[in-house]
């Protein structure tokens, strides 16, 4: 039976990484940086990248990677889901990655195991699992059209592009022209994508380069969702223990230990579907049900929590200052992103053939 609980490198490596985003990702650097023109921490990507080695977990050894697991990219995403990190691991390090793994390209590959490159796939992120992914049109080795909600493809130095052949091209970012769109989490900003006559480097093939990454994509989702709902949970009930009303802790009335606890159940139940999928990715087995399970799951868990957090929270919470607000914007934008729940509670029902009447 598989062994979901976390290992002693595993836990070694969230302590890592949990250390350094306390050093160097407070909140109020988060919020402000949603104010600016430059929503992403280049530095912190840096440390994360280069520092220590993440960018290139899911890549093999001899490409240049760490040859790491799933279950070790699970745990560094649970923690940026924690912090709510504005930088482009689940764009770069996954979904480039898994794209470029199975185009067996090694020497862009080797480039975003390095981190001195940033990679994105210019699939919108609201794209499920399975779904058709839009294409763009070659004309004499040029790629032409627009593609929109392209997630952190303002900071990306490499776009990977579907196009009409069947094809999934290379194009540096310095030959398009990236717009910013208005994105509800700021800390994950999506942008538009315009190719003008853009020269491109076929790398393989789109389609089972592009289903392999959402999926991917999609599964480990769940654990930055995990992240966003256990720190928002933490966070209230230790808020809810310091703030008094009639001389007594708020947290301390009947009414809100139910919902409290409730809270938590849902969050163990997340933690479990998430690690299921994390652990399916890295086996291969019952990876597509494992996947669709997670996220049906994720998404409605990891918006409630953080509903509850702001409510929780009174008046503090409706502030700009404190943080809930991040990582309800975290929540609500992942829950459409790479397939929403009902998307997935559909695929769910084909694959174990429970078809609704």
């Amino acid at each position: 039976m598989t062994d979901l609980l976390y290992s002693e490198e595993e836990e070694a490596l969230r302590a890592a990484v949990r250390d350094l985003l306390t050093d160097h990702c407070a909140a109020a650097d988060v919020i402000a940086r949603g104010e600016s023109d430059t929503p992403h921490d280049l530095a912190l990507w840096k440390l994360l990248a280069d520092g220590m080695g993440l960018a290139g977990l899911l890549v093999p050894e001899e490409q240049g990677g760490q040859g790491a697991t799933h279950r070790e990219a699970a745990v560094v995403l649970e923690e940026l889901g924690r912090a709510v990190a504005p930088v482009p691991y689940l764009t770069s390090a996954v979904v480039a990655t898994e794209a470029l793994l199975a185009c067996d390209e090694r020497e862009l590959l080797g480039r975003l195991a390095s981190g001195r490159t940033i990679g994105a796939l210019a699939v919108a992120l609201h794209t499920a699992p399975g779904a058709g992914a839009k294409a763009v049109r070659v004309e004499n080795g040029r790629l032409h059209g627009e593609l929109t909600g392209i997630a952190d493809a303002a900071v990306a130095d490499v776009l990977l592009v579907p196009a009409d052949d069947g094809g999934l091209y290379a194009v540096a970012a310095d030959a398009v022209t990236v717009t910013p769109q208005v994105s509800l989490d700021l800390t994950r900003p999506l942008a538009s994508v315009r190719l003008e006559g853009a020269p491109g480097r076929r790398v393989g093939d789109a389609e089972p380069a592009v289903r392999r990454a959402v999926r991917a994509a999609a599964g480990l989702l769940a654990s930055e969702q995990l992240g966003v709902a256990d720190w928002a949970l933490t966070e209230t009930v230790r808020y809810l223990k310091e703030r008094k009303q009639f001389n007594r802790p708020v947290g301390g009335f009947q009414a809100l230990k139910h919902r409290l606890a409730q809270l938590w159940l849902e969050v163990v139940n997340l933690r479990a579907a998430a690690r299921a999928a994390a652990d399916a990715l890295t086996t291969g087995e019952d990876t597509e049900v494992s996947v669709a399970v997670a996220q049906a799951y994720a998404a409605p868990v990891a918006v409630h929590v953080t509903e509850e957090a702001l409510q929780l929270h009174g008046g503090i919470g409706m502030t700009w200052e404190h943080p809930v607000h991040l990582y309800l914007k975290r929540a609500k934008a992942d829950s459409i992103a790479y397939g929403t729940a009902g998307a997935h509670r559909e695929a769910l029902a084909t694959l174990v053939d429970l078809q609704g009447p």
